[in-house]
Order: C-alpha cells, then structure tokens, then sequence
C-alpha cells in the first residue's frame, strides 16, 4: 500500500511565507555545499504588504500587489516565489509553476523555489520533470529553514524515485534517498512505512513485515502501516493475525474504504458470514465500486443468495458487457435459479469474450448437456479440455453427450473414467453410470 502522496511533503504555507529569498551572489563552500551570503536586499514595500496578506491568507489581495509589482519588476525571485505560492494557494497550479520556474532562473541558487518547484511538479504527476529540481534543492543550502527541510526534499525524492505505473523509478535510488534524509533527521513513522513499501516493492516481504510492525509500534493508530501489514499477512494467508490487526483498526476507523474492503477480504476467506454486512456497507457507500461490487456479488453466491448475486452480477455487467468472469458468475448464478436457456446465453457470450476462461467451457459444456445439446457440449469440454485437465465432472459430460449421440464406445470409455476419477464423491452419477455401462458392454 502506498502512503497518501507528496502533498504531505509540500511544504507548509505559512514557513513558505516568511521565507527570504537571497538576491545576494551566492558562493560554494569548500565542501561543495552552496552557502548563502548575507541578503542586503531590502524588501519592497509593495511585496511586503504581500507578505502581510499571505499571512492573513487574504490570497487575492496578495495576488494583487505581486501582480502589479511584477510588472515593473519582472525579475524580482523573491516576488516571483511568493507569487507561485499564492497562485498554489489557490489551486492555481500551472500559474504557480510559472511562477516558480520564473523564481529559480531569477535565483538559481534559491533552495526554496527549486523545492517548491519539484513538488509542485510531483504532485501534478510530472516525475520526469520533478526529479531535477528536487536534486538541485538536495546540492543547496537550505539557509535558515535548516537541515530538516532539505531531508524533506529526500524524502520527496524517495516517493519520487519509487517505481510506478508509467515511471520505471528506481528502487536502488529510492533507498538511498531515505538514508540522506535519515542522516539529517530522525526517522520518523511515515519514513518507517515507506522503507516497508521499498522493502516490499523489492520483494524482501520479511524486512517488509518487520518494518510495518516497527511503524505501528510508534503509531499504533497510522492506518497506512495497518493497510500495508494487513496486505501482506492476507498475501501470505494469515488471516487470522489480518484480521485482529484490521479489527481493531476499523472499530477505530469505521468508514475507512480501504480497512473495510481488507477486513471483508479477510472475512470471507475464512468462510464467515461477518463479511455479508461488512461489504454492504462498503457498497452503499461506493455503489460504483466494480471491486466492491465484485466481493459482494461472489460473498451473496457463496451464502446462496443468488438472487442477490445476480443483480449485482447484471449491473456490472451494464458497465463492462463482455466481462468474462462476470458473466460466468451470472452464467453460475442463472444455473442455480434453474434458468438453463440464459445461462448457456450467459456462459457462450463469455467464450467469446474470453476463449481462454475454463470455466466458461465448463458453464457452456453443462448448460449445453441442460439443454439437449449433446454436440456443444462435446466442443465445449473439447475447448477446455485444451485448457485445463478433465476432472470427474466433465469425464460425466462427456460420457452422457456421447451416450446420447450412440457413440457407445467413447461413452463407456468416458463413464469409466468418471468412475475412476470420482471415488465415492458422486454416488448417484456412479450407480446412473455403472448401469449404463451394464447396457454399452451387454453385461
């Protein structure tokens, strides 16, 4: 599970705008760290009353004076920053990265306006563009914001470099990234959590484990940390320790979606009817959920209401009509209501949708031997026989489908392989073949 994102890592408004951005020369230390020189630029009274209305988070009044300061002083950084904060403040979005980018070729030295920049960036979903910026604040003294706001742009650094959807990342990176934010002040729950999620992004699922484990043992209450245990106890099937942990953090959270769907997931792989009022609630709440709406459509199967099944099972499909597995479970749901005719519809549509889905073969093998349809359901059980190995059930099908076409000794020959491969589990259908094996060999 990962963490809410990098808007936790924006900086806060109000240190934001007492910040000074240096407009003096800036020089690099022997140690290669840039060192600010003492700021003798004095601070215009227009962007000053700014300040003042940023304070009073008076925004279009400070929009304002920044505006027609701007104007005449188009190459103010310090202007320029509390514009992109302003115009960030507001939602304005691409304004502020205009405005921040305008800051940092204004100061290129300016820690401030490259770290807003990259988590503007980041937070807008731009890693590619968000990376350099964030590195550069990492070369950069921080000045007065001190040690603890450059660990914050490792930090963003971290989550940025983690790989995800569309953006490879780079675990390694990642990692590292932490360790420098660690050496400039102490680790903290989230950092905790966040080297779990590292740990499991590399599949060290132990380490994983264990460091979820030392970040609730911090914060017992963080949610993130309790998603991301419960995640990785339900993967390697130790429901019950999933479930203590998750029960506890929904009695506390208790229209939290995400606890709410691992609790359900939990509860109905241990077969317990709990699950039922648990996933209805969920889906009251998310009616438009197709996850949720999943669960609770195969949890109203399992308990045998499949009346209720299948109502959720045609509203999903409204949505995704050529959905293979939920046309099964609809396809399945019709057969238990003794709707043969729909259900081979159901089942022959899923074929389509899917030829590689078993257990459609298998819906369309059975409802086509329903219907009287002796030559579907031997093409059907031949589909499938191509995608998974016969079972008694279908060595039955193919032994009746061929006893109906005459074809008696493929029949006999399927009937004993029923028999061999049921061993007492299907009684009636072993004394209904025994019989007709009686007739096909004129025993």
């Amino acid at each position: 599970m990962r963490p809410a994102g990098l808007r936790l890592l924006i900086l806060p408004f109000a240190l934001l705008s007492l910040l000074q951005m240096p407009s003096a020369p800036l020089q690099a230390q022997s140690n290669g760290e840039v060192a600010v020189q003492p700021d003798t630029h004095q601070l215009s009274a227009e962007v000053a009353d700014a300040e003042a209305a940023i304070l009073r988070s008076d925004w279009k009044a400070a929009q304002h004076k920044l505006e027609e300061w701007l104007k005449a002083n188009p190459k103010d950084g310090h202007a320029l920053f509390d514009a992109g904060y302003v115009a960030d403040a507001q939602n304005r979005t691409q304004e502020a990265v205009v405005y921040y980018r305008q800051a940092v070729l204004a100061e290129p030295k300016s820690f401030a306006a490259h770290l807003s920049l990259g988590l503007l960036l980041a937070r807008m979903g731009e890693p590619t563009e968000a990376r350099p910026e964030l590195i550069q604040a990492t070369k950069l003294d921080p000045g007065d914001l001190g040690a603890a706001m450059k660990a914050r742009a490792w930090r963003a650094l971290a989550e940025l470099d983690r790989p995800s959807k569309g953006y490879p990342g780079n675990l390694a990176s990642a990692s590292q990234d932490l360790i420098e934010a660690l050496k400039l002040s102490a680790e903290t729950p989230q950092d905790t959590v966040l080297a779990a999620e590292l740990a499991e992004d590399a599949g060290n699922y132990d380490a994983a484990i264990a460091a979820y484990r030392k970040a609730l043992t911090k914060d017992p209450g963080m949610t993130v940390a309790t998603a991301g245990l419960a995640h990785l106890l339900i993967a390697r099937k130790n429901y019950a320790e999933a479930e203590t942990l998750l029960r506890a953090a929904v009695e506390k959270n208790p229209d939290d979606p995400a606890l709410n769907a691992q609790f359900a997931t939990v509860l109905v792989a241990e077969d317990k009817s709990e699950a039922v009022p648990v996933l209805e609630k969920l889906y009251a709440a998310h009616p438009a959920d197709t996850a949720i709406s999943r669960m609770l459509e195969q949890v109203y199967a399992t308990a045998g209401d499949y009346a209720a099944s299948d109502k959720l099972c045609i509203k999903l499909l409204e949505v995704t009509p050529n959905d293979a597995v939920v046309l099964v479970d609809h396809g399945q749901n019709l057969i238990h209501q003794l709707q043969y005719p729909a259900a081979l519809a159901a089942f022959d549509k899923a074929t389509k949708a899917d030829p590689t889905n078993a257990d459609a073969w298998s819906g369309l093998a059975y409802t086509a031997s329903r219907t009287q349809q002796p030559k579907l359901t031997l093409q059907a059980l031949s589909k499938r026989s191509g995608l998974q190995p016969d079972n008694a059930s279908t060595y039955f099908l193919w032994a009746t489908a061929y006893d109906t076409l005459h074809d008696k000794s493929n029949a006999a020959r399927s009937y004993h392989q029923f028999i061999n491969a049921s061993g007492g589990k299907f009684p009636d259908q072993e004394w209904q073949a025994r019989e007709r094996l009686k007739v096909l060999e004129n025993k």
